[in-house]
């Protein structure tokens, strides 16, 4: 009987709906709808899929749909079936995420409402996500949202308000201050999940080096070895946490050898850089070795499906890395690239006072010529090494971690499967491995008295805005903190800032033209720049700006974030485009996979000050956190050894 029954109302559900889109085509303002944006489209939502949109605008929603939906999600809240929560995401503190569409009946739904409930409810807004497209509409009525999918697969929620946007954003940020007088100064750290759980991953770490391991000049005892790592996960979430927890230890050990080694050389005390670049790579590559190899080693010895399942999750998944180190006696700035995490320098023109955007990688893709040029060397009589930019067809990045199956020979595959858990082996799998951890090193010299600083991020950053963007951003996120500063007196966390900027009045962000750069991080000469010369080397917009058809126009920037990285990420999501950003912030996961990427950034900032000297009490050496930047209070941070 129950089950008659609730086929009963499907069906009845199913006509509704139906009904009501067939008369989609009604304008909004026969339904009584207010535009908040002038330039949003109304457009009907019909059954069929449509093709991804390529517009940043977000199209409204017919009211009735609303209506019908909301009037079903009011009669499940009365029967009390159906989820009781829309979004696991939203801050359950600060929000209210199950509400109604609306609570009336679907007729009652398409009569306009009246100005004074128009006024009351035109800022809450509810959200429509369809396969390839998402819409917007206005919310009427309080009542608890119980239905969060319509029969059409659609997922209809309450979008965030910018309150909770910018809570949501601020969520995971962290700022530290760091005391040493030793050229870095402060760092800042964001992360935004749009997979859940979140694939991307980071970790920093300072070591202090003694001169029994490390020469150091001007009577020094010691210098400071500073890791900043960033990575961007795939397939899983456990090869960046296995990065997390050891990549800079394995750096660490494999530099502490080459440094000692030089120590017993008359000739100069400090290891050759090529001697560095090598340690560096030796770490990334046993540490992959572990992962790939020596698990599958482990396993044979002693055959265990629960040990198999601890040992070769990181192998299975897959992860880039990015890993910078800063010696702090020679001043040099390494940065480690494997996979497509990218870092960018900025460096200021003293005599323009706009900034320079310097890529210290490469995108390491099946799209990038060097890597595809490298891999048909490597792999002849094999066409479909790289296919469609990707590797054989299917991988993106040429060079990780894990990514097992691009690895194992295809008897270690077979056995896997046969003893413990994997896939078939691809198809063209035939001279394996494929697909290397081992990293390009770039070398970079840094002027901390010049305010020099680096931005390191996974690729969905870089998706979103340009590397002149992002510099430029980060020039125009330091002049409003040196404004703030100077309005309302210098303090530890920002006086550091004072004596090197002055705020520019200018709306335009703060950066030289002509050294933009593509997603390789390559500056192409051969496409004009933005002045129309053949030498400007801008490149193509990034995807997403491409999805979203933004236009170039530096207006759409703002500065809201004592965060510089946290800065970054919500330019990226949309700027002044507040409907923008919280919609993007809205979409759950799967769906916000569509648009946008998990996002992790760090900003270091060099210089010659000692900005956590007096923060909280704190003597030299002390690297504490910046709690005006951060989400939470965590206490000082001690460097670790």
């Amino acid at each position: 009987m129950r089950r008659a029954t609730v086929f009963a109302l499907r069906t009845a559900r199913r006509s509704t709906i139906r009904k009501f889109l067939a008369k989609a085509s009604l304008s909004a303002s026969s339904y009584g709808l207010s535009s908040a944006r002038p330039a949003f489209h109304v457009r009907t939502y019909s059954s069929s899929r449509q093709p991804l949109q390529a517009s940043m605008r977000l199209p409204k929603l017919p009211l009735a749909f609303i209506g019908t939906l909301g009037a079903i999600s009011a009669y499940y809240a009365y029967r009390g079936d159906g989820p009781q929560h829309l979004l696991a995401q939203t801050n359950p503190a600060s929000s209210q995420s199950a509400r109604a569409l609306t609570s009336t009946s679907p007729a009652a739904s398409a009569t306009a409402p009246s100005p004074a409930a128009a006024t009351q409810d035109q800022n809450r807004k509810a959200l429509v996500v369809d396969n390839d497209q998402f819409f917007t509409g206005s919310i009427v009525g309080d009542g608890p949202l119980a239905k969060d999918t319509d029969d059409f697969g659609r997922k209809v929620l309450e979008m965030m308000t910018p309150e909770q946007a910018t809570e949501r954003l601020r969520k995971n940020e962290q700022s530290f201050l760091v005391g040493r007088g030793r050229g870095v100064v402060r760092y800042d750290v964001v992360q935004l999940p749009s997979n859940d759980p979140i694939e991307d991953d980071h970790a920093e770490k300072i070591v202090e080096v003694p001169n029994s391991v490390a020469a150091t000049l001007d009577g020094q005892n010691s210098s400071d070895w500073m890791f900043w790592g960033v990575f961007d996960g795939h397939s899983g979430w456990t090869t960046s946490a296995k990065l997390r927890q050891v990549l800079i230890s394995f750096a660490a050990r494999e530099l502490n050898s080459t440094y000692k080694a030089a120590l017993s050389n008359t000739k100069s005390p400090f290891p050759p850089p090529a001697a560095i670049d090598a340690a560096l790579k030796s770490a990334f590559v046993k540490l992959d070795n572990e992962i790939c190899l020596d698990s599958v080693n482990t396993l044979n010895k002693n055959p265990s499906k629960r040990l198999a399942a601890e040992l070769l999750a990181p192998a299975l998944s897959g992860s880039c890395a990015l890993l910078s180190f800063y010696d702090s006696q020679s001043k040099t700035l390494r940065v480690a690239c494997t996979g497509d995490s990218r870092a960018i320098l900025g460096r200021r023109n003293p005599v323009t006072g706009k900034w320079s955007a310097t890529p210290l990688s490469e995108d390491q893709t099946g799209s990038n010529p060097n890597e595809e040029a490298r891999m048909r060397a490597e792999h002849p009589g094999e066409p479909n090494v790289i296919r469609a930019g990707r590797v054989l067809g299917n991988l993106e990045p040429t060079r990780a971690f894990g990514d097992a199956f691009y690895k194992w020979s295809r008897e270690t595959q077979d056995r896997v499967k046969r003893h413990w858990f994997g896939r078939t082996p691809h198809s063209l799998l035939k001279t394996p491995p494929y697909v290397t951890a081992e990293p390009v090193v770039t070398s970079t010299k840094i002027e901390p008295g010049k305010g020099d600083f680096v931005v390191m991020a996974t690729d969905g950053l870089w998706e979103m805005l340009t590397n002149e963007e992002v510099v430029g951003l980060v020039g125009q996120w330091i002049e409003q903190q040196n404004k703030n500063a100077q309005g309302k007196g210098s303090n530890s966390s920002t006086a550091w800032l004072t004596s090197w900027f002055s705020s520019s009045s200018s709306n335009a962000l703060p950066v030289e033209k002509g050294g933009n750069m593509d997603k390789t991080g390559r500056v192409d000469s051969s496409k004009p720049g933005a002045d129309g010369s053949k030498n400007g080397g801008s490149a193509e917009k990034p995807i997403r700006q491409q999805q979203w058809a933004v236009t170039e126009n530096n207006s759409r920037f703002v500065v809201e974030d004592k965060n510089a990285a946290t800065h970054l990420i919500r330019n990226a999501l949309g700027g002044k485009d507040r409907d923008m950003v919280c919609a993007l912030l809205t979409l759950p996961s799967p769906y916000s996979r569509r648009y946008r990427d998990d996002l992790t950034v760090e900003v270091i900032f060099f210089g010659e000050g000692d900005a956590g000297k007096s923060k909280g009490g704190a003597g030299p050496g002390a690297v504490v956190i910046n709690s005006e930047a951060s989400a939470s209070e965590q206490g000082e941070i001690k460097p670790k050894l």
